[in-house]
């Protein structure tokens, strides 16, 4: 019997050391913190106009109600990130608040924009809520609303 722990005692060590470091150290990202993640690349990504990210993370039936009440689909989010020609000096996503229902999520934060509009500095503060669904194993945004807050 001793012998038989001792074998199992070399396997489970060969295996762990055979995983490396790396698996062993890496912490596992939660829902919240991959969603938070997403949002703040998507922030990134659309000033950089990187329609591939913004377009791998929207669900077909995306759709946005923007600050002025408008509303658009997914071709028309994408067609805005890749005309984006805005001076911004800062999009600071803060007071981020994330549910997770399931394989549903919503996420609320503020986005504190500052750039030069109309030869003028202004700055901008928005709040967003975001639904997102998990599908293939992956989240998509099937919903975005923007309000502002505030314009100087």
């Amino acid at each position: 019997m001793a012998l038989m722990r001792r074998a199992l005692g070399c396997i489970v060590v060969v295996v762990m050391a055979a995983a490396g470091p790396a698996a062993q150290q890496r912490p596992v990202e939660s829902d919240q913190d991959v969603l938070i993640g997403l949002e703040r690349r998507w922030n990134e990504a659309f000033y950089k106009k990187d329609v591939a990210f913004i377009d791998s993370i929207l669900a077909e039936e995306f759709i946005a109600t923007y600050d002025d009440g408008t509303r658009g689909d997914r071709r028309k989010e994408l067609a805005l990130a890749a005309e984006f020609n805005q001076q911004v000096e800062s999009a600071v996503q803060d007071d981020f608040v994330v549910k997770v229902y399931r394989d549903t999520a919503v996420v609320w934060f503020t986005l504190n924009l500052v750039g030069i509009r109309n030869g003028q500095r202004s700055e901008l503060q928005l709040q967003y809520t975001d639904v997102w669904v998990v599908r293939d194993g992956r989240w998509q945004c099937v919903s975005t609303q923007s309000t502002r807050i505030t314009q100087r």
